[in-house]
């Protein structure tokens, strides 16, 4: 779950992160209210779940309150199109008004899980207000990284090791440590997946700051934690991600290809995905239907599936485990009744009461290209998807 930036930023000003003086607009009166208060020259941000903001017109500077109610004006209500967005872009629907910074030096600074050694990782480096991904390609010995043992927990010296890696000594060593610290206790306390500081700046009066900050979350622990639930914006997400939510499949996501995949397992889910690719075709979405024994689970897969207009082909891959192939079956028979369009189906089927889901399928008339095996059934689906 991702939350935007002026959340993330009351979140860090919570566990004594320094941040710069803002809030948050939904209105371009707002704006000019907010900026009246803060009695200084504003930035006015657009909050959207992307970055990549500025690129697309979505930062402004704002000298006085007039001109960030002008710049609020503009942004809001704007579709903001961004490296991350793709081309359909976000609707802006508000904007964070904050001071203006005088900036000495940008860092980049984040507290995430290396899955190579499963443990979390503090990560900085010096070259700031850039993409770590184009760091990482291009300048790879600028990243730094510290292991934390999740027994030990932090420990300043891992703080202070990573503080003069990022130039930030003398008097700025204390506070750096202190604001890594504090990071980490927010990124462990609330289940975080990525805590991200993107531009941490030095200031022209020898302060570090959070001038941009990124929180994601680990939606298997968001049970835990109904206060970051409170901060879910729905209008982020995709609607076919929040239906799925909505209708009890919590494993679904979609992609930008033409092949519907229904899979009983996230491994099989993957290595199914994986099958489509070496065939020559794309997946148009994860989907794990775990133990589906209720059709009608089945059928709200395939309604969320074939709302898609991109998908051409639907692919079933039902192997072994708990999932009864009659009820597979039963839903594929009541979804195919009820869907508007008819995709063409390709069933890898090898589980419990196969034969009476074979036969379920066979009295129904309907057309289901079987495979015994996945790269068959992968192939297949390849091919009734360009057909």
């Amino acid at each position: 779950m991702k939350v935007h930036e002026y959340q993330a930023k009351e979140l860090l000003a919570h566990y004594s992160v320094p941040i710069p003086k803002g809030r948050v607009a939904s209105t371009p009166a707002e704006a000019k209210a907010i900026a009246t208060e803060l009695g200084v020259a504003v930035v006015v941000k657009a909050q959207i779940h992307a970055g990549g903001r500025g690129k697309g017109g979505g930062i402004k500077l704002a000298a006085t309150p007039v001109e960030a109610e002008t710049a609020a004006g503009q942004i809001i209500g704007m579709t903001l199109v961004t490296p991350q967005t793709g081309p359909e872009g976000r609707l802006v629907r508000k904007v964070l008004i904050e001071e203006q910074t005088q900036i000495d030096r940008e860092l980049y600074f984040a507290v995430l899980i290396d899955s190579s050694i499963g443990r979390a990782i503090l990560m900085g480096s010096q070259a700031g207000g850039m993409e770590i991904e184009e760091v990482a390609a291009s300048n790879p010995e600028q990243i730094h990284r510290v292991a934390i043992d999740p027994a030990a927990g932090f420990q300043p010296y891992q703080g202070r090791e990573l503080a003069f890696a990022l130039g930030l000594d003398g008097d700025l060593l204390r506070p750096a440590v202190a604001l890594m610290q504090n990071l980490y206790r927010l990124f462990i306390e609330k289940d975080a997946s990525l805590a991200e500081i993107n531009p941490l700046v030095v200031t022209k009066d020898n302060r570090v700051l959070a001038l941009d900050a990124k929180l994601n979350f680990d939606d298997n622990a968001a049970f835990r934690h109904q206060d970051i639930l409170a901060l879910r914006d729905v209008e982020e997400e995709d609607p076919l991600e929040v239906r799925a939510q909505a209708e009890g499949i919590s494993n679904y996501v979609k992609l930008d290809g033409n092949i519907g995949c229904v899979v009983n397992g996230a491994g099989l889910a993957m290595a199914t995905m994986d099958a489509i690719k070496l065939a020559g075709g794309e997946p148009a979405n994860f989907l794990d239907i775990a133990t589906a024994n209720d059709p009608q689970r089945v059928v709200n897969a395939l309604g969320i599936i074939t709302s898609d207009p991109n998908v051409k082909a639907i692919l079933f891959n039902i192997f072994g485990g708990m999932a009864r192939v009659d009820v597979i079956a039963e839903g594929i028979i009541a979804a195919h009744n009820s869907m508007p369009a008819k995709v063409p189906i390709v069933a890898r089927l090898a589980g419990t009461n196969l034969d009476e889901g074979l036969k379920m399928l066979a009295d129904s008339g309907i057309h289901v290209e079987r495979a015994d095996d996945l790269g068959e059934a992968a192939r297949k689906a390849v091919a009734a998807a360009t057909a």
